[in-house]
């Protein structure tokens, strides 16, 4: 047929076609029969003609005149996509006995083919009466195609024109079985689960690498930190932007936050489709496209705030150093804008921004990846989602963290989502056993031959094009299409994911892919729709299974790492491939309750997409930003410059002097009191001793068996005992008989009873001592108020209650302080122990000091042990520019108002006090707990020093720290705890720092007595905050070697406390 030849659609051709399509049907005297059709049109240039035309008419076969001319007919154009004549309904109609026809000329060179079905009706009331003969051909099951040729084509062209019995739109009621040919192609799609869980623990294995990898080369999975370290917590208020970016276009949004209970939030969008010359030009030219739609959309809402905080949703792996610096990695998904590779994304965002938006000034506060933005989308208070996931053209995952298990990463930041990107899982090969020939065809026809792997086998975009690699591969082996292979079905991007969609359809899929077929230009059997509709949905299961295997990975990692027998969390989910039909959603979530059945998971889908994630990140970085600086005006205070700690070493100096003279020593705050412990042991001491060791709300009871070394050393055996705080603020006689009492049963348990053994008497509070075994209580502290002791001989105490107990023979040969005993249980293995210090619930020093120095005992020669009792420094009012209005409270509300404001600052019995009255403020400010009055928190003491240890243990991770506080009773955020360890980090940091410039004072005085240029020096330590809390220990020792850097201090941990030295202090008084 020759180009020049030109036909039209006759009517004598319709009526010819349509007679003898119906010849054979004979209805009966009433009734009535309407046929519709599609005249769709094909030429060699164009297959897919693109206005099809659409007809239907009514043939009223009734002899009753009554109902007028037995002809009606309606036309109407259609799209040329996907028509189902029997789902038609008639739009237009016509007058009777006319016909409205199509107005076009179609090329000579063209076939007609026309598709119609027809229904047959009768009237009312005649239906149980009528009889309808059966037609001699089904066409209400079947098209019919006629060909018709140009007056010029002759036989020969009419010869070879096909004419074809074509795809049943409905599926016929015997459809062969799926060949053999094709069986063999389709079942490899067919994941087994042996197959799916190695998948899964392939994945893991990948995840952990990728978490201890610094450098992520060799790893499939890059598992990228974003610098997301908080959620939306619905506290956010204002208005934000986001800009999101994808494949082919820009989505702009403005989301409004605000009070309104009514509408607390206002979500405006535009999407602006790429132009050409985006879709061909270079990185600058892309992001100058997003600044212009940025622009564009802002002026058409015709808002007049001018300031915006922009959250920016970028599809592409990027390494991130911040939330706002962020370098792209490469470009995937088969997109490819030159340079951009290496170069700052948020950067170059601002830039354009500030170019092309001068009106306004806009803020770039976040650069998210979709995966992050749709998990921001769908997180909210009553719904926290741990885990994004994006099934769109590409996929990705990402999760929360806690970021102690990333290398490098601080692990202050609590939790952060991780952009596990794991379209590439699966280029070290990790999926070669999966891969069919098909896939690897695909993969050469990409531009990323080799790599993204599991992208390839999941997304969209490589799926369609998997299916349409499977159909023209089994076209030209002949298993297809009798063999007939289109140049459509070679071209990339002619089958999307809405036609397999569609052809997968359980009820119209078999036409749909007779319409999808006949678009590309192939003329298809029953079996072969069938084929592709088998084809279609292997790849698409495979597609859910895989996706499934890889998260089944995901959330296993997050179960175990978080020490979860079980695991229910919500996960957020986004993408035109999971939304596309429920068969997907249904078929991932089956299979993953399969891999993974020890995770519940809620799935919610994104509604605002990961631009308005991008918007919510924005406003969450805003929040944060006034969360910190709040928080950082509160703590202000508390950060001690070095300035400020040497002139604390001075004055803690200066009041060391004013205690050792005589003349000063009574009004002295620091009272360094004479212990009369002249000598440190030297070893040779041996025999049985006692200690009674009594610092605070325990005490202990020891038996200290001193041996030589090759007899085994010190062995020691111990009773830890409590005093009710009843008892502790009772009377002296209740006191002491309940530790004389505790001393008995410690005797019976031992099986000393009657035997008159030395004891050391560590007794921890502030005593006047007069001779080794006779101290004068100066004061009760540490929560102590026992009436009748102070003034009094604690010794004497101990020895009357003792009288009240028959049977009960104990010689107490010497009453020491804590520190003293800690200081000596030390020097016994380490001869250089000169200093003794006590860190824990109250804190206290004591040193050996020249005889000659001590004004306030006679003799000049040798040393003395002085008990400092440094925690009242500061009493007389030194110290008040080191005191925050918060220590202030916690001065104000103890049962010793005014008395040992150092104490007060650096012990552990009042830094959780500290802690509580901080966060009091900020909850009062609306930075913690978002605002709301915590009721717990006014509970006085719920902050004992062990929670300051274990929230600022750096060994547990995000999770410990929410545990310990929700089991105060406190309902905590994430971020909510960042800030109580910050707060707490704070606390104790200066504690440290406070304390180590009272031990550079004391070694420094050690140091000039004995005229040395250097001096090395051992000090012994014990104390719960300080064999607790291990930072506390370190910035101690970090801040005493910058106060003193003349003296090598080494700290030497007092590992079996002051009752071991107590009971060395009895030794050696015996051996000598």
């Amino acid at each position: 047929m020759s180009g020049s030849e030109r036909r039209t659609p006759k009517d004598s051709f319709l009526r010819s076609s349509l007679s003898e399509a119906m010849s054979g049907f004979s209805p009966s005297s009433k009734a009535s029969s309407r046929v519709s059709f599609v005249l769709s049109t094909t030429t060699d240039s164009d297959p897919a003609f693109e206005d099809p035309q659409e007809f239907s008419f009514v043939l009223d076969t009734s002899t009753d005149p009554h109902l007028g001319s037995n002809t009606l007919f309606a036309y109407n154009t259609t799209r040329p996509s996907a028509i189902d004549p029997f789902e038609m309904d008639t739009v237009a109609h016509a007058s009777r006995d006319s016909f409205s026809g199509p107005k076009n000329e179609y090329d000579a060179t063209s076939s007609s083919f026309v598709s119609f079905a027809m229904s047959h009706s009768t009237p009312r009331g005649s239906r149980e009466m009528q009889v309808v003969p059966k037609p001699k051909t089904n066409i209400t099951s079947s098209f019919i195609a006629f060909s018709k040729t140009g007056s010029g084509a002759g036989q020969e062209a009419r010869d070879m024109s096909p004419v074809h019995r074509l795809v049943p739109h409905r599926a016929p009621s015997k459809v062969s079985p799926i060949s053999d040919q094709i069986k063999k192609h389709v079942e490899p799609f067919y994941l087994s689960k042996e197959q799916l869980l190695y998948v899964k623990d392939t994945m893991l294995a990948a995840m952990e690498r990728g978490l201890k990898q610094k450098v992520k080369e060799g790893n499939s999975l890059l598992m990228l930190p974003s610098y997301v370290c908080a959620l939306p917590d619905g506290t956010e208020r204002g208005d934000f932007l986001g800009l999101e970016l994808s494949i082919n276009q820009v989505t702009a949004v403005l989301l409004q936050l605000t009070d309104d209970v009514e509408e607390p939030e206002v979500l405006k969008k535009k999407s602006f489709p790429f132009t050409e010359k985006v879709n061909n030009g270079n990185g600058e030219q892309v992001f100058e496209f997003l600044a212009q739609c940025l622009v564009t959309f802002l002026s058409g809402l015709n808002i007049n705030k001018k300031y915006f905080p922009l959250g920016f949703s970028f599809p592409f792996p990027c390494d991130h150093t911040t939330l706002t610096q962020c370098k792209l990695i490469k470009w995937t998904q088969d997109c490819r804008w030159p340079g951009m590779e290496e170069r700052d994304v948020a950067q170059m965002l601002q830039i354009a921004i500030n170019q092309h938006c001068k009106n306004y000034q806009i803020e770039v506060l976040a650069v998210v990846n979709n995966a992050v933005g749709t998990l921001l989308s769908c997180s909210s208070d009553t719904e926290p989602c741990d885990v994004g996931l994006i099934i769109d053209h590409g996929t990705n995952c990402c999760y929360m963290e806690d970021t102690q298990r990333i290398i490098g990463m601080d692990e202050n930041l609590g939790r952060m989502c991780l952009n596990i990107e794991w379209g590439s899982f699966g280029n070290a090969a990790e999926l070669n056993d999966l891969l069919t020939e098909f896939d690897l065809l695909m993969d050469k026809q990409s531009m990323d031959q080799g790599k993204c792997r599991f992208d390839k086998l999941v997304g969209s975009m490589y799926l369609c094009d998997t299916v349409r690699v499977i159909l023209a591969s089994l076209a030209e082996k002949g298993d297809l299409f009798n063999g007939v292979l289109t140049p459509t079905l070679l071209t990339k991007g002619n089958l999307e994911l809405q036609d397999i969609v569609e052809i997968i359809d359980g009820k119209v899929g078999l036409a749909r892919a007779k319409n999808f077929l006949f678009r590309l230009g192939l003329v298809a059997s029953n079996q072969d729709c069938f084929h592709v509709q088998q084809i279609c949905q292997a790849v698409f299961t495979r597609s859910a299974n895989l996706c499934a295997a890889g998260l089944a990975g995901v959330l296993t990692h997050i179960r175990t790492a978080q020490g979860q027998s079980e695991l229910k969390t919500f996960l957020a989910v986004d993408g035109e491939l999971y939304k596309s039909q429920t068969q997907y959603a249904e078929i991932m979530q089956r299979t993953l309750k399969s891999l993974a059945p020890e995770c519940t998971i809620q799935f919610v889908p994104s509604e605002g997409g990961s631009g308005y994630g991008a918007a919510l990140m924005a406003a969450v970085a805003v929040r944060l930003r006034n969360q910190q600086e709040g928080v950082a005006q509160i703590l202000a205070p508390f950060q001690l410059s070095v300035v400020e700690l040497e002139k604390l070493r001075n004055l803690m100096r200066q009041e060391m002097e004013k205690g050792l003279s005589k003349e000063t020593h009574s009004t002295a705050t620091v009272r360094m009191l004479p212990t009369y412990v002249r000598n440190l042991p030297d070893g040779t001491e041996r025999g049985d001793f006692l200690a009674l060791d009594l610092g605070g709300t325990n005490f202990r009871v020891l038996l200290v068996q001193v041996r030589s070394k090759e007899e085994g050393g010190v062995r020691m055996t111990s009773e830890i005992y409590t005093v009710p705080p009843n008892v502790a603020q009772s009377n002296a006689e209740e006191l002491f008989d309940l530790i004389v009492n505790c001393m008995v049963d410690f005797h019976s348990k031992h099986t000393i009873l009657g035997r008159a053994l030395p004891l050391g008497f560590t007794f921890s509070f502030p005593c006047h001592q007069v001779s080794l075994d006779k101290g004068i209580l100066l004061r009760w502290t540490k929560g102590f108020s026992a009436s009748g002791c102070v003034g009094e001989d604690v010794v004497n105490l101990l020895k009357v209650a003792m009288q009240r107990r028959p049977n009960v023979d104990i010689d107490v040969v010497a009453i020491v302080n804590d520190t003293v005993g800690t200081m000596m249980s030390c020097a016994y293995g380490d001869p250089k122990c000169e200093v003794g210090l006590i860190v824990g619930t109250g804190s206290n020093a004591c040193y050996m000091e020249e005889m000659k120095n001590i004004g306030t005992v006679e003799g000049d020669e040798g040393r003395m042990c002085i008990n400092m009792e440094w925690g009242a420094f500061g009493d007389d009012g030194c110290l008040e520019n080191y005191m925050t209005p918060f220590d202030k409270k916690v001065d104000a509300q103890s049962i010793n108002a005014g008395q040992q404001r150092y104490e007060k600052l650096i012990s552990g019995m009042y830094l959780g006090e500290i802690v509580r009255h901080i966060l009091l403020e900020l909850a009062s400010r609306k930075i913690l707990f978002k605002g709301r009055e915590s009721f717990i928190l006014k509970s006085k003491d719920i902050f004992p020093t062990k929670f300051l240890t274990s929230v600022e243990d750096s060994s547990q991770g995000h999770q410990h720290v929410c545990s310990v506080l929700e089991d105060l009773g406190l309902s905590v955020s994430a971020e909510d705890a960042l800030v109580v360890k910050e707060v707490c980090h704070t606390i104790s940091s200066r504690a440290a720092k406070m304390c180590a410039a009272g031990v550079a004072a004391v070694v420094e005085k050690i140091r000039e007595n004995k005229r040395m240029t250097k001096l090395e020096v051992t000090v012994g330590v014990d104390g719960t905050l300080y064999k607790m809390h291990h930072y506390f220990a370190k910035k101690l020792h970090d801040t005493v070697a910058l106060l003193a850097p003349n003296c090598t201090v080494k700290f030497l941990l007092s590992e079996d406390g002051s009752g071991k030295g107590a009971a060395l202090i009895a030794a050696v008084a015996c051996h000598k």
